[in-house]
């Protein structure tokens, strides 16, 4: 089974603080390997090296067409708590055109598997929260079964992140955690999205992990969301 992508929502810039492309490389990169969206999801502001939320303000400036392929500016926004929390406020939240939201260790230290778990279920409550990144950290234990029947109630979208499943990833146990996740998408009939994650040009639409993953279980094709523009709409905050 062969699967299609136009659109890669999880990347980086320089903003993030510890990636190396500017956003009018990344916009090139992604128009040159024949792209029709990109998602530019800087890290919120509770990472280090982040930038200030000013940033995010002003992404109002910036043209949502680039070299012919459309942009969706937005935020992997950082989990704090088992509450959900995040470190963009509403207002922030409501401008950004798509919304990542993700456990880092660095913002929230691995905690209970219930606490882990609500940390997920509550961040899915937040209206501007389209995709759970990388649910796949071992660190974190975690109720898959609760997350897929979160994200199906809440009308989410689980990311398989390419970078999760790269030999050299500090994550742990992704490979397993993923399929158990695609095994109950599958059968709770929840969409994925797969995220290259990338921290520079190069790295945009770097998938054959994931595809890799996804051929394995043959998982359906029409769950994964990176196969059109249309598939994307009624996912993220922007209408395009």
């Amino acid at each position: 089974m062969s699967y299609d992508y136009v659109l890669d929502l999880h990347t980086h810039t320089v903003a993030s603080g510890h990636a190396y492309c500017t956003l009018r490389e990344m916009a090139k990169a992604a128009a040159d390997k024949g792209l029709e969206v990109l998602g530019i999801t800087e890290h919120a502001p509770k990472m280090p090296g982040a930038s200030h939320n000013y940033y995010f303000h002003n992404l109002k400036v910036v043209p949502r067409e680039l070299y012919g392929i459309r942009l969706l500016l937005g935020s992997e926004v950082n989990i704090l708590d088992p509450e959900g929390t995040v470190d963009l406020n509403e207002k922030e939240l409501r401008s950004m055109d798509v919304v990542i939201a993700s456990l880092h260790l660095v913002c929230m230290k691995p905690r209970t598997r219930r606490e882990n778990t609500e940390a997920y279920l509550n961040a899915m409550k937040n209206p501007y929260v389209n995709i759970i990144g990388h649910p796949d950290d071992g660190r974190y234990e975690i109720d898959y079964k609760a997350l897929v029947e979160g994200a199906k109630e809440y009308g989410k979208v689980l990311e398989l992140n390419n970078h999760s499943l790269e030999p050299d990833c500090f994550r742990q146990n992704a490979r397993e955690n993923d399929i158990r996740m695609l095994e109950l998408c599958k059968e709770y009939r929840v969409p994925v999205i797969m995220g290259s994650d990338a921290h520079f040009d190069s790295l945009i639409a770097g998938f054959s992990q994931a595809v890799s993953l996804l051929t394995e279980l043959d998982f359906p094709k029409e769950l994964v969301l990176n196969s059109s523009v249309d598939a994307i709409r009624g996912h993220i905050n922007r209408k395009i």
